[in-house]
């Protein structure tokens, strides 16, 4: 089977429950930036931005690692899925009972009710165990059993988020004395949220309870110095990436403008971030087909022509999705409540930033595939210095615009440094002329579509959609596509079978 066309469908059945996860959480965002005030939804965020960070920590490295060496030795797969989960599940216990006791202290000084100090720790330690068993279904190729228990988790979470919002504030309005206000306010608010995801790591847990009565629990010494020699790098790694990504959150806090609160300010940008979901869930799907392909597909004598394939379609069609969601932002608004639309100016930013992360994944398969982990630590490390000084220099007087140029800018020179790092030691022939082309004319549409405000509402969409249509008709030409073979990039035929197989 074409190896290309072997990603496509793994990153679309990858991709079902990140699009179930994206898309319901996506509804949600009227819901909350309706009920709940920006300053709140900023308190949200900022706890947000440590989860991500955290998560980092707590999973070591270890999906990636437990990827690697159950492909390099099939016949010590158990083992050292066992060694990982017996690694996670004892650095999982040690941070709940820290955050545990020490949460009343620390929501003092952040100004958080410790309760949800302690929300945080349970989803930290539900998320880091069952990474490990969604990263075996991974290795045993059963991406739609992946997609089930992944589209379980998420349901459960839009269940809680239901019954906390729309029943609990009525059932507590009625029994003022109730025990669950130990646990929520009686009106509603980001402890809210909190809750409805800390109960549906519950649920992914009791999903997995079978495999994990299954589990011999055989931990090996020498499979864990291993797995943490190739892991922990990654995770260093990992630090200042996610780092970049949610830095800004609490920088807020000490660098916002004094023009307006900063919980407020942070609350608005995190808000519109929301509206690139659809980029995202790309990325994000993207990311789980390809890791474990670009693995198994190592030793294959044309695998870096595939590769340099892959990149430019992954950007041709990032960009399609950039001008899908920018060519039609005056819809998009309307989905946020009217508080929070004043920042849809960064809207762009963010959606060529995401593009750009997608990027540097792609372009870190070459330290992965050559156990040179180390230069991961070097390049994250480069863009984090470049977002946090922005952050630092340019908050204080543009806001949340600065910390979407920071995120942009930092990309940008982690590219620049992995690419060239590449070149030395796994070198892809990248087609950088077509990709920088895929860029510009993306760019150069919505700059197009930037020359009609101020006029009539279906006189924009009207030529947007002409917009939208001429790129995708330039990148079939370019690409020599005939739109009636354009259903054979996803292997339908394959895709029932390898259901059927699980």
């Amino acid at each position: 089977m074409n190896p290309i066309k072997q990603l496509a469908g793994q990153t679309a059945i990858y991709g079902l429950s990140s699009i179930v996860a994206r898309v319901i959480n996506f509804f949600f965002v009227p819901l909350y930036t309706r009920i709940i005030s920006t300053g709140n939804y900023g308190l949200f965020s900022e706890l947000m931005g440590y989860i991500a960070l955290l998560q980092v920590v707590l999973t070591l490295g270890l999906e990636t690692g437990f990827l690697r060496y159950a492909n390099k030795e099939k016949g010590k797969a158990g083992q050292l899925f066992s060694t990982a989960l017996v690694t996670l599940g004892f650095v999982s216990f040690l941070l709940v009972a820290a955050i545990w006791m020490l949460a009343p202290s620390l929501g003092r000084a952040m100004g958080h009710p410790p309760v949800y100090l302690i929300y945080v720790a349970l989803i930290l330690a539900f998320d880091a165990i069952t990474a490990i068993f969604f990263a075996q279904l991974r290795f045993e190729q059963r991406p739609w059993n992946f997609a089930l228990l992944r589209s379980v988790k998420i349901i459960s979470e839009v269940v809680f988020n239901l019954v906390l919002f729309f029943v609990v504030p009525g059932y507590l309005a009625q029994h003022p004395d109730s025990f669950l206000l130990n646990f929520i306010p009686a009106k509603p608010d980001y402890g809210y949220i909190l809750l409805a995801i800390m109960l549906s790591g519950v649920v992914a847990m009791i999903l997995f309870l079978p495999r994990l009565l299954k589990t011999s629990f055989q931990f090996s010494i020498t499979l864990w110095k291993k797995l943490m020699a190739y892991s922990l790098p990654l995770m260093v790694a990992g630090l200042p990436g996610v780092a970049n990504d949610f830095i800004d959150r609490p920088l807020f806090r000490f660098f916002a403008p004094v023009s307006s609160p900063w919980q407020e300010q942070l609350g608005v940008y995190n808000a519109v971030m929301k509206l690139a979901v659809f980029m995202v869930l790309f990325v994000q799907m993207f990311r789980y087909a390809a890791e474990p392909f670009f693995f198994a597909s190592a030793d294959k004598s044309d695998i870096r022509k595939t590769y340099a394939d892959v990149m430019k379609y992954f950007v041709a069609f990032c960009i399609l999705i950039f001008l899908g969601i920018v060519l039609y932002a005056d819809i998009f608004a309307l989905i946020l409540g009217k508080d929070y639309r004043s920042g849809m100016g960064v809207l762009p930013i963010v959606l060529i930033s995401n593009i750009l992360l997608g990027v540097t994944f792609n372009l870190s398969m070459w330290y992965k595939l050559t156990d040179h982990t180390r230069f991961a630590i070097y390049i994250t490390l480069a863009g984090l210095a470049v977002t946090t000084v922005l952050n630092v220099i340019f908050m204080p007087v543009y806001g949340y615009f600065a910390s979407a140029w920071s995120r942009f800018f930092s990309y940008v020179v982690m590219i620049i440094i992995s690419y060239w790092l590449g070149t030395k030691y796994y070198p892809i022939p990248y087609d950088i002329k077509t990709i920088m082309l895929y860029f510009a004319v993306g760019i150069g549409l919505f700059g197009i579509s930037q020359l009609l405000n101020g006029q009539a509402a279906w006189i924009r969409m009207t030529v947007n959609t002409v917009l939208l249509a001429m790129y995708v008709v330039f990148v079939l030409k370019t690409e020599k596509i005939r739109l009636s073979k354009l259903k054979s990039l996803i292997p339908v035929n394959k895709l029932k079978s390898s259901k059927n197989a699980e």
